[in-house]
Parts: C-alpha cells; sequence; structure tokens
C-alpha cells in the first residue's frame, strides 16, 4: 500500500528551511521590538551585542560589517549613529596606531548587554525539547552553520569543528566522542561551541 504522505509532503530539507524560515520571522520580529526599546536599530543591536562578545580587540569597521553580514557602508552609518548615541566611540587601535577601532562605551556596555539577550524569548521553546534532542538539535545546527561558512554565506565563527585542537570521535563513548587538545579532555556534542576564544584554526596541514 502506498504511502499518502509520500506524495502529500515535501522533502524533509525543504520542511526544515521552512520551519527554520518560521523561527527567522520572530527572531526578526524580536529583534525589532527589542530595539525599538532601546531607541536603537536592529543593526545598532547587532553591532552592540557583537562589540560585548569580542571585548578583547580592538574591532575594525570592515570586521563588524563582516561580523554581522552587512556592507561596510551600512556598518559605518550605524556605527556613526551609535557614536552619536555616546554608545561607541571611535579610537585608535592599539595595534596599529593608523587605524581607527570601534569600542563601546560604558554606557554602550549596558545597551549592548540587553541587546544581547533580545533571542533569549527562544529559551522557553527549546527547552520544551528534552534533553537528548536538544544535543541532537544542536548537532545539527553546527553542522549547518558549518557549512554555511565553508559556503562563504555567514560570517566565519570560532567554532570547535574549525579548531586546530578539536578531534571528533577518537572514542568509543556515545556521551563524549570527541577530544580537546588544549585542555587535553573528551567532550560530547553538547559541549559543542560556536564562539571559543581559545580558538585557532585549523590548517590543511593540521
Amino acid at each position: 500500500m502506498n504511502n499518502p504522505f509520500d506524495t502529500m509532503n515535501d522533502p524533509i530539507a525543504q520542511r526544515t528551511i521552512a520551519g527554520l524560515s518560521k523561527i527567522c520571522t520572530a527572531l526578526r520580529s524580536q529583534a525589532w521590538v527589542g530595539a525599538e526599546s532601546q531607541g536603537l536599530t536592529p543593526t545598532q543591536g547587532q553591532i552592540l551585542a557583537l562589540l560585548q562578545a569580542t571585548p578583547d580587540k580592538d574591532m575594525r569597521l570592515s570586521a563588524i560589517a563582516a561580523g554581522i553580514a552587512t556592507t561596510p557602508a551600512t556598518a559605518s552609518e550605524a556605527v556613526s549613529s551609535l557614536v552619536k548615541k555616546g554608545l561607541v566611540s571611535r579610537e585608535r587601535a592599539t595595534d596599529d596606531r593608523r587605524a581607527i577601532a570601534i569600542r563601546l562605551t560604558p554606557e554602550g556596555h549596558q545597551q549592548a548587554a540587553k541587546a544581547a539577550d533580545w533571542p533569549d524569548f527562544l529559551l522557553d521553546a527549546v527547552e520544551t525539547l528534552p534533553s537528548e534532542e536538544q544535543t541532537i538539535f544542536f548537532k545539527g545546527l553546527t553542522t549547518i552553520i558549518h557549512q554555511l561558512q565553508e559556503d562563504q554565506k555567514i560570517p566565519v565563527s570560532r567554532m570547535c569543528v574549525t579548531c586546530h585542537y578539536f578531534n571528533p570521535n577518537v572514542y568509543d563513548d556515545r556521551d563524549r566522542p570527541h577530544h580537546c587538545n588544549l585542555v587535553d579532555a573528551p567532550f560530547g556534542d553538547g559541549d559543542l561551541r560556536l564562539d571559543c576564544p581559545e580558538h585557532v584554526t585549523k590548517t590543511v596541514d593540521s
């Protein structure tokens, strides 16, 4: 007997994309709500959150544009607005006095912390999944993000799967199959990081 769902449903990959699109719509909507409550635009909020996430670096305008996947012109306009609001400053970079670095002001740090919380409305929804399903879902997202980075569709992040120290699937342990050479310890899919400050990009010879 033929399964009617074979003809009724689109392939699961397409349905997954449709589902992710709905989540993206919710994220965009919440970003506008959060931005308006802080007197910002979503782009300005993204820049603040990015600067907050990389406090140890002198970020150039080009790095900011790449980090939020926008054009240098759009990033420049948003940064100029943030300077006028007193949330960021333009200063000489510590590693190159000829270059200009973008830094958060004290008020900028406060607003950045709020902007970084905009996606937190999804926490309750994700936590409806059992712990094991959360790990599976997260691993799948990590794989998708890695592929999008390989295809140069999104900014590169400091992920375990692209790190010199990452040894995947070296143990038979189902819960902790991977090994991190930096801390010399095994870990599982649920411990994979999307933005690790100790990340060293894996080279072809690694």
